[in-house]
């Protein structure tokens, strides 16, 4: 009996099948949008949503916090007015307690709420207003980019911007202060203790203050925003690449970025769908090429800017990390940080799902990204304390919490993700030291703003904290040089755009600030990231500003793809340089 070769009957089922799976089919392309408009996806997430769970997200995100913040008033003003009523009526003893409580009570509960107002102002912030003025600014750059799509010179591109962000305050000014004078008649400052215990219409008249406070403050801040983003460094391509002197001492930097490995063998990608590769053979082959290269000549760092994985699953952190531990001497010149891929993407198979703010989902996602974190890089990376030491290894600062994570990994619920709710945010940034005090060093940040919808899970923001850390960290090392190393772009590079879409709600909303800030350090620091997969190399002023483009994404499985290896320099007076890159090209296969 004769039987059939193992070639023969793979090629020969290939011929009949009628689908081939191989090739994926619409599904893979359903949250895409490079495949997809967003409207078109805007308008398959309307179908598919959990309006009840919609609801309560939108409730506890945005009404509550509302709620709180317009009831901050009303509270402070009854306590003052309970107060003087006893302190008018102040005869015997037992109102001299009374008032004693009152005072009491306000000296106890004023930082408290406090607290409660400063975290709900944030989160309606965040949530809301900045990105209402990122969204007017880039809408107006973007209709002026295609009213002159060709005749659009670098200065003049650069004046257009900055008028674009005039006008962006001017016109988000103007709405918010109307929406003010229009809900001012609603709203309400002062309570009694009576007025506290009228439910519905105290509802009414929180939410009207609230809307009264966060119209007036986005008056003001639109202009301050506009004006300050009109006057900051606007990024230009860069002029030319330093040359090192002779006896510069050079560091090769690979930078890697947006690798978004997937789970499985045939699996697509969330962003590319089948316009991109299938399977991590793409990422086998950078790795491959990578450690050869380093084994000719050898690196210093590689770093990966975000997006390791496709959307944060189990599976996908297993394949990269299998990967990489084929290359054990690359693995160990490794830096990678969260990408919104890694953390913010609820559900890859349904971008209509959502995560409420206490679901535990989020939380494992986090911790996966600390665990991969820890694996590589644990015992090298060090945290900045809050006095803006350099302090414990991330190995270090996790040990107490293993048990925890662990049980939390197998587990689930919301006790667990209670238990570890600031386990996260508190490992940032990290920072690799320099190994001398005039080496190099990393700044790590995690620039994923809270989101809980897949729709959403592209937004950017650095918190006040990361980086007044990771400024203190820098002057802790005075004479050293940096790479601040994040995810997502500071800001719309000036290169033309087809699609609103590629160019609103994914740079960091508080951009402009977090570029001045850096500007202190321009001349001994570089900026690397990834997120929009673009090849791009320019400045803001004197700070360079390095984007990754993405060595897997958005190529065909036979088209190229290329990364580069950079080439750091130390400069004259603890200058740090940045030489011309080297162009890694990566063959389709």
């Amino acid at each position: 009996m004769t039987r059939s070769t193992s070639a023969d009957e793979p090629s020969s089922i290939q011929r009949r099948v009628l689908l081939d799976p191989r090739r994926g089919d619409v599904e893979d392309d359903a949250a895409s949008p490079g495949q997809r408009s967003l409207l078109a996806i805007a308008g398959s997430l309307l179908v598919e949503i959990s309006l009840p769970k919609l609801l309560f997200a939108w409730t506890a995100l945005l009404v509550l916090p509302a709620v709180l913040l317009g009831l901050a008033p009303l509270l402070a003003s009854a306590w003052l007015s309970i107060l003087s009523e006893q302190v008018l009526i102040l005869t015997e003893i037992g109102a001299a307690l009374m008032l004693i409580a009152i005072v009491a009570l306000g000296w106890f509960a004023w930082r408290p709420l406090l607290r409660i107002v400063e975290t709900s102002f944030w989160s309606l912030n965040a949530l809301a207003v900045q990105p209402s003025y990122a969204f007017c600014r880039e809408a107006l750059r973007h209709l002026t980019e295609r009213i002159w799509p060709n005749s659009l010179t670098p200065a003049l591109r650069m004046r257009l911007r900055r008028a674009c962000s005039i006008g962006a305050g001017i016109l988000l000014s103007a709405g918010a202060g109307l929406i003010a004078i229009l809900v001012w008649p609603a709203s309400r400052w002062t309570a009694g203790l009576i007025d506290l215990a009228l439910g519905h219409h105290l509802v009414m008249t929180t939410l009207a203050n609230a809307i009264v406070l966060v119209s007036c403050y986005l008056a003001a801040a639109s202009l301050a925003w506009g004006f300050a983003d009109a006057s900051m460094d606007q990024p230009a391509d860069l002029a030319a690449f330093d040359i090192p002197r002779s006896d510069a001492r050079i560091w090769r930097v690979a930078h890697l970025s947006d690798l978004h490995v997937v789970g499985e063998r045939y699996g697509f990608r969330i962003e590319c769908g089948r316009a991109g590769p299938c399977g991590n053979r793409r990422l086998a082959a950078v790795l491959a090429r990578l450690a050869a290269i380093h084994a000719a000549d050898p690196l210093d760092h590689v770093l990966i800017s975000g997006d390791m994985t496709d959307a944060g699953r189990a599976s996908e952190w297993a394949e990269f990390l299998e990967a990489l531990s084929e290359h054990p001497d690359l693995a160990a010149r490794t830096i990678m940080l969260p990408g919104n891929h890694d953390v913010n993407i609820v559900d890859r198979a349904n971008p209509a799902r959502l995560d409420l703010p206490f679901s535990p989902g989020k939380r494992l996602r986090q911790m996966r990204a600390l665990s991969a974190m820890s694996a590589i890089q644990g015992d090298r990376v060090r945290l900045v304390d809050t006095s803006g030491k350099v302090a414990a290894t991330l190995d270090e600062q996790l040990t107490p919490h293993r048990e925890l994570i662990a049980a939390f990994a197998d587990r689930g619920g919301l006790r667990g993700a209670a238990g570890l709710r600031r386990l996260y945010e508190d490992q940032f940034p990290m920072i690799l030291p320099p190994d001398q005090q005039e080496g190099l060093g990393i700044a790590i940040l995690d620039s994923n703003a809270e989101t809980h919808f897949s729709f959403t899970n592209a937004l950017g923001l650095v918190s006040i904290e990361q980086v007044r850390r990771v400024e203190a960290a820098m002057s802790y090392f005075p004479k050293a040089r940096w790479i601040v190393a994040l995810h997502h772009h500071l800001a719309e590079y000036p290169m033309p755009t087809t699609k609103f879409s590629e160019r609103i709600g994914t740079a960091l909303i508080n951009g402009s600030w977090f570029v001045r800030r850096l500007q202190a350090f321009a001349d001994r620091a570089v900026v690397m990231h990834g997120h929009r997969h673009i090849d791009w190399i320019g400045a803001c002023g004197a700070l360079k500003i390095v984007s990754a483009p993405s060595p897997v994404m958005n190529a065909a499985d036979d088209a190229p793809t290329h990364f580069y290896i950079h080439r750091l320099a130390s400069g004259s007076d603890g200058t740090l340089c940045l030489a011309e890159p080297e162009r890694v090209e990566i063959a389709g296969n």
